[in-house]
């Protein structure tokens, strides 16, 4: 119970005396009208009023007469007869334009209830939809209370003698509607309401004794008693959703508010009530003070009409008196246009117009009352921009008076609207830093905190030394409840000293490179962070081992070189120290790693290696490093047996093909280790004949010189002329050598014979009967060679003589025909025939058959046609000045090229003779005379 004496009160609402419009210029009621003789009468309502009510844009009164009178916007009064007699209920629909009426048309207590449509007229007046007795039965009883559901279906009407009937269907027509008793009791019947929630229907009864409430939507009508206190005639309302639909019953100790199966809160407002009104989410009460005797509501008011009236509003939400004045003889209280209208005895309308929101805001600043005025802006649905608003002037108003606490706690409820900035400034202070980290926790929980924020918070954390709440703050459960800048977290604990904190956040956010930070130069826990590399994924792991491998390397290099290994052959991250089998492996690139080792050989060993043998296609970096390592070991080992091992891994490294690509670079590393085996073998793969021989001339192992020049000789017959060089400068005695050399040089006729004998005039030892052999058998050969060119001299020329004997015959003597047959058909030769110098004949139409031009033998064409084709070749190689260098370069008898080459006339200048076209038979002697030519020439050579 809520005693309303402890309510504060205040004047929200405007009041005034509505005046008669100065014309039909559409006025509100309540407007101030201009200044005037005219604008200082009042409006003023017909006497006799006995029942009001409002709805649809109007304000309705019933009189004593039986008149319905309509006080629409523009305050022009209309009205019809509707009784005979007097009205004595009235009910305006709010949803619908439908009057329901009580009135009496005799005399006697025969009230009639007559349903009117204002939107329809009948004569000038609204349509009377329906007529019909209220009293059921035969008992004469008055009518007390009326309401109607909005819909339509029901409507349920009160009488004094405690019976309440029930119309229910259409309540427009009598041929659709059912009345029934619904109650019936002892008290009479002071108010009813029609209460919906979904489907169901309610139907609040109350007497002057007790409260009840009926579910009307089903068909026994359950009924259920809700309290033995009643109250009098209109004392009872229902509420708006603001408070639930409940329906309001004011007794003389106090108002009771009422759910349809329970009774809810009750206020303590004394005084004896009248009339009881909600509006807008306030209670409307007016009441008499308990120092004037009550009178019966039921008797006359005539006798109360010098009563002095109190109308208090009330905000049941906020627990405050909006509003509250004395009135005179008040006959009811309306509400429409979004005023409250107040009917006094006297004719006069009063209205209370409430002032705006931000008025009534404003008086409460003024008194310091900021939490019922925040209370007030939430009922009123003010925005979330004007709530912040009150939300700083009262954090303000606090801080002023120097409660932190309560100022923070305002503060925090403008997050989201208040720049941050603003209320840190206040609470930097050190005395104050409890406020700030509270209003910086909010301010992350709302995932509105920047990296600056988290900063601070952080550090108002480890200010405080408040291990828990730092803790609570840094270790959620999801990523979606982390309300701050991880990284920021992460850089401010760790500066503070709180290496775990920080590692936990990065370990939980996947934040890996500040991890290993703080575990390799803050902690210098190097085994943990390894183990953390290790359960990261692929790419993640690379990275990082690039990064840290070396300080690794340094500290705990085995476990760092086993990690390595995994990376570069088939890594599968670990989880929770088992290797993720199913997932696919990935490979790094080992090259990039070469550089982790540089202060550890014995590792950098293991690990190429273990490259070489488990993954052979590993880059070429790998062979390149292990087989410089394995140099360098070899060139530093004093151990005999060592250094043999080592050698032939050496070797075998060389062996293994992986160097043709990179024979320059192995090249250099043997040369720089002094690994002349391995130097040999690269000379020998990578063809350098020359440097071999060069080698062991250096070394002076003479059978070396001649074994290579037999290995290699035939590639590179320059050898034999180098070793006979190298032979011929030695003072030694190296005829044994010399004699081999020469045997070969005679062999491959490699050199001149004079060549030979200057080559070895250079040496002293050498004698006479060093080359007398090789001299002898030279000069044999050249006599020999001598002999067979002066033979195929003569024959040439013979051969030479005879062919031109043979085309002078042929231009100064006749040709002598005397073949018989065809030299293609051997039949007899018959005319017409063809005859050709060369002495073939033909049938004419074999020679048509088979020749390919008129001028050419069919026989001799072939072997004449390979014969000019190598004249061509000749004069289209006679320009070919590179392949005569090659060949004359190459070849072992240069004078043999150089002869071939004038015997093509390379050397001679060619000139073009074209005979004229009309010397037919001329050309055709000169062609058969160079084909014979050319046929004798062939055949001779």
């Amino acid at each position: 119970m809520a005693a309303y004496l402890q309510w504060r009160r205040f004047v929200f609402f405007d009041k005034e005396l509505v005046k008669e419009p100065l014309g039909n210029d559409g006025a509100a009621p309540g407007a101030t009208p201009a200044s005037g003789s005219a604008a200082s009468k009042f409006l003023c309502l017909p006497p006799g009023i006995t029942v009001c009510d409002s709805g649809r844009g109007s304000l309705v009164f019933g009189d004593m007469e039986g008149q319905i009178w309509f006080l629409p916007r523009s305050l022009q009064l209309t009205g019809f007869q509707a009784y005979k007699l007097r009205v004595t209920h009235l009910y305006q629909l709010k949803q619908h334009n439908i009057l329901a009426s009580v009135g009496e048309d005799e005399e006697g207590i025969n009230p009639l209830v007559k349903i009117w449509n204002l939107e329809k007229r009948d004569g000038g007046n609204p349509l009377c939809t329906r007529i019909f007795p209220a009293i059921p039965g035969t008992e004469p009883t008055v009518v007390s209370c009326l309401t109607v559901h909005e819909n339509l279906n029901f409507m349920a009407i009160g009488f004094t003698d405690g019976s309440v009937t029930l119309n229910k269907g259409d309540i427009t027509r009598d041929r659709h509607s059912k009345t029934q008793i619904l109650h019936k009791g002892n008290y009479p019947v002071t108010g009813l309401a029609f209460r919906q929630a979904g489907k169901t229907t309610h139907l609040f009864v109350v007497t002057t004794e007790n409260v009840q409430s009926y579910i009307v939507s089903g068909k026994d009508y359950p009924r259920v008693e809700l309290d033995t206190h009643g109250c009098g005639l209109r004392c009872s309302a229902l509420s708006d959703p603001s408070q639930d639909l409940q329906f309001i019953v004011a007794g003389d100790e106090c108002v009771y508010l009422y759910q349809p199966d329970e009774r809810g809160p009750c206020f303590a407002f004394e005084g004896h009530k009248l009339i009881a009104h909600w509006f807008r989410g306030y209670l409307v009460i007016v009441s008499r003070d308990r120092k004037v005797s009550p009178k019966s509501e039921f008797t006359s008011r005539d006798s109360q009409s010098s009563d002095k009236q109190i109308l208090n509003i009330y905000d049941l939400c906020n627990k405050f008196i909006a509003y509250s004045a004395v009135f005179e003889d008040v006959v009811d209280v309306l509400a429409e246009w979004g005023s409250l209208y107040v009917l006094t005895r006297d004719g006069r309308v009063h209205a209370l117009q409430e002032k705006d929101t931000q008025t009534k805001l404003e008086m409460l600043f003024k008194k310091n009352l900021f939490e019922m005025a925040i209370n007030l802006a939430k009922s009123q649905h003010l925005d979330s921009d004007g709530l912040a608003q009150i939300f700083m002037q009262y954090g303000d108003h606090l801080y002023s008076k120097g409660n932190h606490d309560g100022a923070v706690q305002q503060y925090i409820r403008t997050i989201g609207k208040l720049e941050p900035s603003y209320v840190i400034r206040k609470f930097l202070d050190a005395q104050r830093i409890h406020n700030l980290t509270a209003y910086l926790q909010t301010l992350h929980r709302q995932s509105l905190a920047n990296a600056d924020h988290t900063t601070l918070l952080l550090n108002c954390y480890t200010k405080l030394k408040d291990s828990s709440k730092l803790e609570e703050f840094i270790k959620t459960k999801s990523e979606s409840e982390v309300h701050f800048d991880v990284e920021t977290a992460i850089k401010v604990l760790r500066q503070a000293g709180y290496y775990s904190h920080a590692l936990y956040l990065a370990e939980n956010h996947a934040h890996h490179e500040w991890y290993l930070k703080i575990q390799l130069e803050d902690i210098k826990n190097y085994q943990e962070a390894l183990r953390y590399i290790g359960k990261l994924p692929f790419e993640q792991a690379e990275s990082n081992m690039k990064r840290y491998g070396k300080i690794l390397m340094h500290h705990i290099p085995e476990q760092t070189t086993q990690l390595l290994k995994g990376l570069c052959t088939d890594y599968r991250p670990s989880l929770e120290g088992r290797s993720d089998r199913e997932a696919p492996g990935c490979r790094a690139n080992s090259e990039e790693f070469i550089p982790i080792f540089a202060n550890n050989p014995r590792e950098l060993k293991a690990f190429l290696e273990h490259m070489s043998e488990v993954q052979p296609d590993s880059p070429q970096g790998i062979y390149d490093t292990l087989l410089e390592l394995r140099l360098q070991n070899w060139a530093h080992e004093k151990d005999p047996q060592v250094k043999e091992k080592l050698h032939t891994e050496a070797i075998s490294l060389l062996k293994s093909g992986r160097f043709c690509d990179v024979f320059d670079k192995a090249l250099v590393l043997c040369q720089m280790h002094d690994f002349q085996d391995g130097v040999l073998y690269l000379y020998e793969q990578g063809k350098l004949f020359q440097q071999i021989m060069h080698y062991h001339m250096q070394h002076e192992q003479y059978r070396q010189v001649i074994t290579v020049c037999e290995r290699h000789g035939e590639q590179d017959p320059s050898l034999w002329e180098q070793a006979l060089s190298y032979f011929a400068r030695k003072e030694e005695d190296c005829k044994e050598y010399v004699a081999a050399v020469l045997k070969h040089i005679e062999n491959k006729n490699l050199m001149p014979p004079l060549l030979v004998v200057q080559t070895l005039a250079h040496n002293s030892t050498a004698t006479l009967s060093v080359i007398r052999d090789y001299l002898v058998q030279k000069l044999q050969k050249q006599s020999q060679q001598i002999a067979q060119d002066e033979l195929r001299v003569r024959r040439y020329r013979e051969e030479t003589t005879r062919i031109r004997q043979e085309i002078q015959e042929l231009k100064a003597s006749p040709k002598i025909f005397q073949k018989t047959k065809c030299s293609i058909c051997n039949s007899a030769l018959e005319l017409p025939s063809v005859h050709f110098l060369c002495g073939h004949s033909f049938h004419q139409h074999c020679f048509e058959s088979y020749s390919e031009s008129d001028a050419d033998c069919p026989t001799c064409l072939p072997e004449n046609r390979k014969v000019m084709d190598m004249i061509r070749a000749q004069e289209q190689k006679r320009d070919l000045h590179d392949q005569f260098q090659h060949q004359l370069k190459c070849s072992n008898d240069s004078f043999s090229v150089i002869a071939d080459y004038f015997g093509r006339g390379v050397f001679n200048k060619l000139t073009l003779l074209t005979d004229p076209p009309t010397a037919r038979l001329t050309s055709s002697l000169e062609a058969g005379l160079q084909r014979d030519l050319l046929m004798h020439s062939r055949r001779g050579t």
